[in-house]
């Protein structure tokens, strides 16, 4: 089995609507009356709605909140801003790595978690994360103290840094992030675009609301990632915070016809 192996179709490319969504700020923003709303819904529909969680939260995190029941549990997840690709168990609440799709996102990492550690050490603004991650370094920003000269040194590493929020920074492999993997992962289900709906509302989601899929950027998004997708076409800024600009974006755009 080789990692450009074609597949035929998952049981999530017949659903009717595939949600592929952030989390803070998007999927677990919003009232607690949307939420509620929202989640019953999705749950009320399983049998036509799939679910994707894209977010930069760890496997650990994810799995805790859906044993709890805080969310519906998702069918797969793209974490760690894209550098981890995972099945959700069908019986439990384990992350299971889809090893032959995250194979060039680990070779195009390698060791490189030492030497990112090292470049940035004594850069003003920036505070490691705790978490260890595999295929990524992640960073708390202080924006008033924040020197730009961390893009160059990561850049110098032959290396991508992301800043979202104005809040975090995080090293990723060259050309991996939420979108690339996002499309990686869709393309090896068989899911058709136009049954997509991606959502967001920082500029960790940029690339994934670039795909071209429909796309919404919710209520309450940043500013930055607002200026950036106001040219898309496909993209559907809402009014709604969180949820409510998801569910806002399915009626709008049309995704989920009755049956």
């Amino acid at each position: 089995m080789t990692r450009h192996e074609t597949f035929p179709p998952s049981p999530i490319a017949d659903k009717d609507l595939v949600l592929a969504t952030d989390l803070d700020g998007t999927f677990l923003g919003g009232t607690d009356a949307d939420r509620a709303t929202f989640y019953n819904w999705i749950e009320a529909n399983r049998a036509r709605v799939g679910l994707i969680f894209v977010t930069g939260r760890d496997a650990g995190f994810i799995s805790q909140m859906a044993r709890r029941g805080e969310v519906p549990k998702p069918d797969y997840v793209v974490g760690d801003v894209g550098t981890t690709i995972a099945e959700m168990g069908k019986t439990d609440h384990f992350l299971s790595p889809i090893e032959m799709l995250e194979a060039d996102i680990a070779d195009a990492w390698g060791d490189a978690g030492t030497r990112v550690q090292a470049a940035l050490r004594g850069v003003k603004g920036l505070r490691l994360q705790s978490t260890g991650f595999r295929y990524r370094a992640s960073y708390d920003l202080d924006p008033d103290a924040f020197e730009d000269r961390a893009f160059d040194i990561v850049a110098d590493l032959g290396l991508d840094a992301l800043k979202s929020d104005n809040r975090f920074f995080d090293v990723l492999p060259k050309g991996v992030s939420k979108g690339p993997s996002l499309l990686r992962l869709l393309t090896h289900l068989g899911v058709q675009n136009h049954k997509t709906l991606v959502a967001g509302d920082t500029l960790n989601d940029l690339s994934m609301l670039r795909l071209g899929l429909p796309a919404v950027a919710v209520g309450g998004s940043e500013p930055a990632l607002l200026a950036e997708v106001e040219p898309l076409d496909h993209v559907h800024v809402a009014r709604g915070i969180g949820v409510a600009g998801i569910a806002e974006a399915i009626t709008h755009l049309n995704l989920f016809p009755k049956s």
